[in-house]
């Protein structure tokens, strides 16, 4: 056993004005980053734009001029992505599928402020977002971001506040401003979730013709013209629309993609589609199905130009696809034809046997036989969920599942789903899992949104949710549809191995207590924060709030042991310790020291260790040093054992 220090060493208090209680702060680090290029265009007063602007060679110009989208509020929405947040994730095992395993995470709570709650553990690991955030001609919620408590405004529209009457619903098609209001809600959340993908990483965005423009320029702003991937058409509806009133019938949709670093994603391997063509075998080749293509160069290639005679004695003089050497290897290997009897041009072939595992380039059409419908989309939820209507036109797997392709996702990556809605983007990640064997993870966010049984449109799901005896709000919905999808993989094929849970989380406030004196009664604020913590938090609650602001994975494994009857926490091999018992004795300080000693030499953690106490259960200032003494003697880095 060490010897106690007389030195009294003391634990470092985290609080909620602590820069590591709040979310990543994005404006210091930028400010840092931008100070260390250009130390002359930053003083303590901010940013000095002509000078930096003369730094990087460039004149001032009006900013009326400027080039780029621009609408009422986009100052305040930059703004809005910057502002950390205050807020936590609590856990919820019981509404979750298979939580001790999972490497999966369903998260209720505005997306904006969750985005910034994962910054920290996921900042560069994503490899896929794909988001259909509402249109602007739906009835679906626009999240009114409130620019001092965002928090306070997800909690009205979710009922555990009273509401100050704001309008929390998109504009309709006739108010003035409903084009803005999209942009300001859309804004701050791509820029924000620029920050959780990695360097290959792609983002694949829906959207209708009322935003498609606006879109694209703010994607463009935001991510780098440079870095455009492709606009691409998918028709989402299988047959023709025949409305007397419109000229043009809408049958496809749009979807953007963007990396956020091309080169980045070229390098890593641009992913392909399913092949495709018409393939089949006429002259009975042992190496099965084949199609063909020219040998001759395409209009605007460079080839070898020689004289080919076809079998019936026709010659072609023209600028083929190899050298002549290379045509006549491929000829004794019978994989040149020459169509039309004899007399035409020669084809090259190539076999399915060899195209299946290098699939093919997708193009920017996406055809419904290929990628599903909306109407094979409805069948399957009303197959999945067991009754017609609970989700209004959701996505098919088919189109999930392409975009996981050609954004070439494999073995464990992330893939992010910020307006989860029906959770399509999960059940197509299970679904590419079950067919592959992969382990990829999935992320998903969504607004616990009230259903509304006076409208008809959401009085079949609020119907839905009382039925399966839970509350009445899209993310419920969510929830029961993942849960579903993963059973339905499960009993496919009980040989697969696959993760099909999720582990639920729920925005709220932060456990931690902010600093708030009453200036009429000083003496009675510092009584009622001698406790730093919220109360009716748990001990979990307070945990999973260390893993956000340490910037570990909220999937990371924690092990559980007892103590002199007190809980003691290990994370992520011995990356944190924690424990959060209301009461630790003079007594209990020296075996839970001791306790944590042997378990991280049993655990030799790679990197530092993180330990963590809870401030008001120390018996005395005594029982406190002691215990931060033993661990320092143990070799523990003092600055990092922590209290709250």
């Amino acid at each position: 056993m060490a010897k106690k220090s007389t030195d009294k060493p003391t634990m470092t208090p985290i609080t909620a004005d602590d820069p590591g209680a709040k979310s990543a702060d994005v404006v210091a680090a930028n400010l840092e980053k931008l100070k260390a290029l250009f130390p002359e265009a930053v003083s303590e007063d901010g940013v000095n734009v002509d000078v930096l602007n003369q730094l990087i060679g460039k004149a001032v110009t009006d900013a009326e001029e400027k080039y780029g989208l621009n609408w009422h509020g986009k100052r305040r929405a930059r703004q809005m992505a910057l502002t950390p947040s205050t807020g936590t994730l609590r856990p919820c095992p019981e509404e979750s599928v298979a939580w001790d395993t999972t490497q999966n995470l369903f998260i209720e709570g505005d997306n904006l402020e969750v985005l910034k709650l994962l910054q920290k553990s996921y900042a560069n690991k994503v490899k896929l977002i794909y988001i259909d955030p509402p249109y602007n001609q739906d009835a679906d919620v626009i999240y009114q971001d409130d620019f001092s408590d965002n928090i306070r405004n997800y909690q009205m529209l979710t009922g555990q506040i009273e509401s100050d009457g704001r309008r929390l619903t998109s504009g309709t098609e006739s108010a003035g401003r409903h084009h803005t209001n999209w942009l300001n809600m859309m804004y701050p959340r791509l820029r924000v979730a620029r920050g959780l993908l990695r360097p290959d990483g792609l983002i694949f965005v829906s959207v209708d013709d009322n935003e498609v423009a606006a879109l694209r320029s703010m994607l463009s702003e935001i991510f780098g013209e440079e870095n455009f991937e492709g606009h691409i058409h998918w028709r989402r509806r299988h047959n023709q629309p025949n409305d007397a009133t419109k000229m043009i019938g809408l049958v496809a949709e749009h979807i953007l993609c963007y990396a956020k670093d091309k080169v980045a994603y070229k390098a890593a391997g641009v992913g392909k589609i399913a092949l495709t063509g018409n393939f089949s075998n006429p002259d009975n080749d042992p190496r099965g199905d084949w199609a063909s293509k020219p040998w001759k160069v395409g209009s605007g290639q460079s080839g070898t130009r020689y004289t080919i005679t076809t079998p019936s004695g026709d010659i072609y003089d023209e600028e083929w696809m190899g050298e002549r050497k290379t045509f006549e290897a491929l000829l004794a290997d019978t994989r040149i034809v020459f169509p039309n009897g004899g007399n035409g041009a020669p084809r090259k072939k190539y076999f399915r046997s060899e195209r299946e595992t290098e699939g093919q380039c997708a193009t920017n059409w996406w055809s419904h036989e290929q990628f599903g419908h909306n109407q094979a989309a409805n069948s399957l939820m009303e197959k999945l969920m067991g009754e017609k209507n609970v989700f209004s036109n959701p996505k098919p797997l088919e189109l999930i599942g392409g975009i996981l392709d050609v954004s070439n996702t494999q073995a464990s990556d992330i893939v992010l789903d910020f307006f989860a809605g029906s959770g399509t983007t999960a059940h197509a990640t299970i679904a590419r899992n079950f067919s592959d064997s992969g382990h990829r993870r999935f992320i998903l966010v969504q607004l616990p949104e009230p259903l509304e049984i006076d409208g008809k449109e959401q009085e079949k799901a609020a119907g839905y949710c009382d039925r399966i005896g839970r509350p009445r709000n899209i993310a419920e919905l969510t929830k029961e549809r993942l849960r579903r999808a993963g059973q339905d993989a499960s009993e496919a094929n009980p040989l697969f191995n696959g993760d099909v849970g999720f582990r639920v989380f729920k925005l709220d406030t932060s456990n931690i207590r902010a600093w708030n004196p009453d200036p009429d009664d000083l003496e009675g604020t510092l009584h009622k924060h001698t406790e730093h913590l919220a109360a009716g938090r748990s001990e979990a609650d307070v945990l999973y709030e260390l893993l956000l602001k340490l910037g570990l994975d909220l999937a990371v494994p924690t092990e559980t042991r007892q103590v002199d009857g007190k809980d003691v926490h290990a994370v992520g091999a011995g990356t944190l310790f924690a424990c959060l018992a209301e009461s630790l004795s003079r007594d209990d300080v020296e075996s839970i020291a001791q306790a944590i000693i042997d378990w991280h030499k049993e655990l030799a953690p790679e990197g530092e260790t993180t330990i963590v106490f809870r401030d008001s259960g120390f018996a005395d200032d005594v029982a406190k040093s002691n215990l931060a003494a033993i661990l320092v003697q143990a070799g523990f880095d003092g600055t990092r054992i922590r209290s709250l």
